[in-house]
């Protein structure tokens, strides 16, 4: 079975940008740093990149555009140049987003969108599907393993099976990849969607996360905008200091991609993330050491109650107790009686005289004593004593004869544990565990506890086998990074799971981006505010690709932009957005202004071919006649 890599350190880093790359560069105590993918060249990579490179930072490249999530497998040309910038780059990983950026085509037999944002998969096993073969084609083409990350959201998808960190669990246990944590992300969801980051953090298998995002963002109309264009809020690095003390991340990176501050300012963040990660630090060295204690504690306690010549006290566990009466041969069953309304406190002498002569009576006080009184009136741990007075061949032997019949109380008279440890040890075989049968009716009369433990696991609930790594982690199972190790890998999704899943996705994309029907079961005012975000950042986007629009348009390229954003999906990249909207502006005898006009035809004509026009004065005479004979 293939096991999963341990994660190689990484250290404190930040986004790279274009238009903070000196600043990067100049900045002390930088470990590395993460360039977004698709903004790369990997023949002409940027000076700032290959300086840093130099000095032995490390640059990941961070993809936005495969679309792991969507119902389609990962285009091969994609992959391949990802794989490359990874190569140009020595990069340890890769990495990519669990999302969907693109819907329709042959699956739906409907054009193709792009959304031009990260879109949020359904949690579902249909999607988990697709996304697990997705990823594991993504794997086998990239030459360093891959890391994908958790997105905000707008919207959330009706009739989800799993939360999120049931999601990302089955998702790393299926395919051994690793995890890019981003706790902004956590925290936008929590906002928006009111599911809980701490619930998130505790189902995650926290030793295949590869490194954790950083970022700030801003609260409107109660939604929550990961902008990554504003400060880290308190509230985000609260959530890093949370994973941090459950266990430290190899990396810990901020984002910022617009807004940018002056140097010092972003050095601040900086230092903030590492005061988090020191405040969790601190705290896992407190835990460590009251473990430590209780632990140590806890063996003197059981060295003191499990010596021979020490006489039975008050202070004696109520649970040790009930084991020796349980093991006695002739110990009746007394009806429960009012007593039972007494303390612990109250009751230790009777208890003690019972432990010491197995034919007084038990009383309705030692069968209905809860775990929490037990607790309170017990110095030493209730599973201790189970584990002493089932564990110890030479006591049961010596305290049950062989002609007697078993008098083990059943599950309705005594605690659950304790009702396991007497059925675990028979009269004629004291190590021999229960079986199935002598299971069955203790089952039946337990109480709470015990029968919430033995009925089966929900379906949206990880399995006994499947409990999440930090929570064995919690209780000493697992010890490093190795012992996580992801399922079967062979497995691939069904078509007919892809289709389902294509359909779904381009019925949501479709609203968004083309004003079509809202699907049934969406929040109708969640979905009028992502689509006003994905027209917004359309804007954005093509304003900073074709920083010549704004500049031949003036203040009339945004209300432009947006009004034909709204009924003109994009088909294709940002550029291409670009090329589109000028020629929709042009084809409808826009800007109304005769010298901005031609300005943008001319823009339009050196960029919609293969290659850009040729501004040689014989070339330009030649396109010049041309025009001329055309108009005639």
């Amino acid at each position: 079975m293939k096991r999963l890599e341990q994660p190689g350190r990484l250290g404190t880093g930040i986004g790279w940008r274009p238009e903070i790359a000196d600043a990067v560069e100049a900045m002390p105590g930088i470990d590395w740093v993460e360039a977004v993918a698709e903004n790369l060249c990997p023949g002409h990579l940027p000076e700032s990149l290959l300086r840093l490179r130099e000095r032995g930072v490390t640059v990941v490249p961070h993809g936005v555009s495969l679309g792991l999530g969507g119902a389609d497998r990962p285009a091969e040309d994609r992959l391949a140049a990802l794989a490359e910038r990874a190569g140009a780059l020595g990069s340890p990983l890769v990495t990519e987003h669990i999302a969907f950026v693109r819907a329709g085509g042959a699956l739906t037999a409907s054009p193709l969108l792009e959304a031009g944002h990260l879109l949020p998969v359904p949690r579902t096993r249909d999607a988990l599907d697709v996304l697990c073969e997705n990823v594991r084609i993504a794997q086998a083409a990239l030459p360093v393993p891959l890391a994908v990350e958790n997105i905000a959201a707008l919207i959330a998808w009706p009739g989800e099976e799993l939360t999120e960190g049931q999601f990302l669990y089955e998702l790393a246990d299926r395919t051994g990849v690793r995890l890019l944590i981003d706790v902004a992300n956590l925290h936008t969801n929590h906002v928006n969607r009111g599911e809980d980051p701490t619930k998130a953090l505790a189902e995650l298998p926290v030793e295949a996360i590869a490194y954790v995002h950083v970022a700030g963002g801003f609260e409107r109309d109660g939604v929550w905008h990961d902008s990554h264009a504003h400060p880290v809020p308190d509230t985000v690095l609260d959530i890093l200091t949370t994973l941090a003390s459950r266990a430290t991340p190899p990396g810990v990176l901020l984002e910022r991609d617009d807004n940018f501050p002056e140097a010092e300012e972003l050095e601040r963040e900086l230092e903030s993330i590492r005061g988090a990660l020191a405040r969790a630090a601190s705290t896992q060295v407190r835990a460590s050491e009251t473990a430590e204690s209780e632990t140590s504690a806890d063996e003197a306690r059981a060295t003191a109650t499990a010596t021979p010549e020490a006489p039975a006290t008050s202070q004696a566990p109520t649970s040790q107790a009930q084991a020796s009466a349980a093991v006695s041969p002739e110990a009746p069953t007394a009806p429960k009686t009012a007593e039972s309304k007494a303390s612990a406190a109250a009751q230790a002498p009777a208890r003690e005289a019972r432990a010491s002569a197995p034919d007084g009576p038990e009383t309705a006080q030692t069968r209905e004593t809860p775990a929490s009184e037990t607790s309170a009136t017990s110095p030493a741990p209730t599973s201790q004593a189970r584990a002493s007075a089932t564990a110890s061949p030479e006591v049961s032997a010596a305290a049950v004869p062989e002609s007697a019949p078993s008098k083990a109380p059943t599950a309705s008279q005594a605690p659950a544990g304790q009702a396991q440890a007497s059925v675990a040890a028979p009269p004629e075989a004291p190590t021999v565990p229960e079986t199935a049968e002598s299971k069955a009716p203790a089952a039946a009369q337990a109480p709470t506890g015990q029968a919430q433990a033995s009925m089966p696991v929900p379906p949206e609930a990880p399995a006994a086998s499947e409990t999440p790594v930090a929570s064995r982690a919690s209780a000493g199972e697992v010890t490093d990074s190795h012992d996580f190790a992801p399922g079967d890998s062979s497995a691939s999704a069904p078509e007919s799971a892809r289709q389902r899943v294509a359909l779904a996705q381009a019925a949501l994309l479709s609203a968004l981006v083309a004003g079509t029907p809202v699907p049934e079961g969406f929040d109708r005012v969640r979905l009028g505010v992502q689509a006003r975000a994905l027209g917004a950042k359309r804007a954005d986007v093509v304003a900073k690709v074709a920083p010549e629009l704004p500049e031949i348009l003036g203040a009339g390229y945004r209300p432009a932009f947006l009004a034909y954003a709204h009924g003109h999906p994009m088909a294709g990249g940002y550029r291409h957005d670009a090329l589109d909207f000028a020629a929709h502006l042009l084809l409808g005898g826009q800007p109304e202004d005769a010298e901005a006009r031609r300005r943008l035809r001319e823009w339009w004509l050196d960029r919609s071919g293969p290659a850009p026009r040729s501004q040689r004065p014989t070339a330009r005479l030649a396109r010049a006649t041309r025009r001329v004979l055309l108009r005639r």
